[in-house]
């Protein structure tokens, strides 16, 4: 019988836990040809979700914990609950209920079609639409200036074979983008839509430094476009400063007394350069901070107890 793992990060979900519980496996159950684990790693949850957890793996051996010893981040603790699946196909889901447990069928007949990676891709969604706007306008940048082809309205939610999970392990990422990692991995890949939901309960746990950071991270994996902008941006800068400097003198020497440069001129143009300097230092920081990640080496988490893994 094949194992089908449902991996799902948690933080601060308690409102959220037994309906995600009660819609996976009522899914799940639909399917008795297959066995299945659920898989919930908590990051250090400050609410009561790790007593409602307990409780709940208590009385389902399905149900298998991972306890992080302190936050972790969104990024490091889902990977890391990924790679600790032991399915035949792992499907990698929120907690929220923004992504329907009922999209999990259509994942799987497509697996069982043959595809290695099953994407659920977001045409629509409920969330709020400025918030919707924005990230299809980040999915086309980063598919347009990416190596690897990049799959849009893509936020990892999905089924993935065995094989792309022991792909994955050869990466020895500290500090992955997941999206960006499955699509240069490769193997057969299909996309399924589904509608994203409003959250179920609570409050998103992403602000503006989270989401900017897992941006950037996608940016500087996956695609060395920013930094050949900025020699090119400095190169272009340097003829346009060459070229003003030129035009300057010549009108200067054609009307010596009529023709007054000032000051102004002067000022714009060294806070102007300045900001262009600033910006593309900062985009070479964000370069040196992923080798500063890679080079240390950290593990993706510590793990304070797991519970129902044998």
């Amino acid at each position: 019988m094949k194992l089908i793992s449902i991996v799902s990060p948690c933080y601060n979900e308690a409102e959220n836990l037994s309906l995600l519980y009660r819609r996976v496996t009522d899914v799940m159950t639909g399917y008795p040809q297959y066995d299945y684990e659920i898989i919930w790693a908590d990051n250090a949850s400050t609410d009561n979700s790790r007593e409602l957890m307990r409780r709940l793996a208590a009385e389902d051996k399905h149900l298998k914990l991972i306890f992080n010893a302190a936050n972790f981040g969104q990024i490091r603790s889902p990977y890391n609950a990924l790679l600790a699946a032991h399915g035949d196909a792992v499907v990698m889901m929120c907690a929220d209920l923004q992504e329907p447990p009922e999209v999990i069928p259509d994942f799987i007949r497509a697996w069982e079609a043959g595809a290695k990676v099953v994407c659920g891709v977001k045409p629509k969604s409920k969330e709020n639409v400025l918030m919707f706007a924005l990230r299809r306008c980040y999915y086309k940048l980063i598919k347009a200036c990416s190596e690897t082809p990049q799959v849009e309205n893509f936020t990892g939610f999905g089924l993935y074979d065995r094989c792309v999970i022991e792909a994955l392990r050869c990466f020895h990422e500290p500090y992955p983008y997941m999206r960006g990692l499955v699509a240069e991995i490769g193997y057969r890949r299909v996309e399924v839509p589904y509608v994203q939901q409003r959250r179920a309960h609570g409050r998103t746990k992403n602000n503006f430094l989270s989401l900017y950071d897992y941006a950037m991270t996608g940016f500087v994996n996956h695609t060395k476009a920013p930094l050949r902008l900025a020699a090119f941006t400095g190169f272009l800068l340097a003829a346009v400063s060459l070229v003003t400097a030129l035009a300057y003198f010549v009108y200067k020497l054609t009307f010596w007394n009529e023709f007054s440069v000032g000051i102004a001129p002067l000022v714009i143009g060294i806070f102007f350069f300045s900001s262009v300097q600033l910006i593309f230092i900062g985009i070479i920081g964000e370069y040196i901070g992923a080798i500063w990640t890679q080079v240390k080496n950290k593990p993706l988490v510590i793990e304070e107890e797991r519970i129902n893994f044998d």
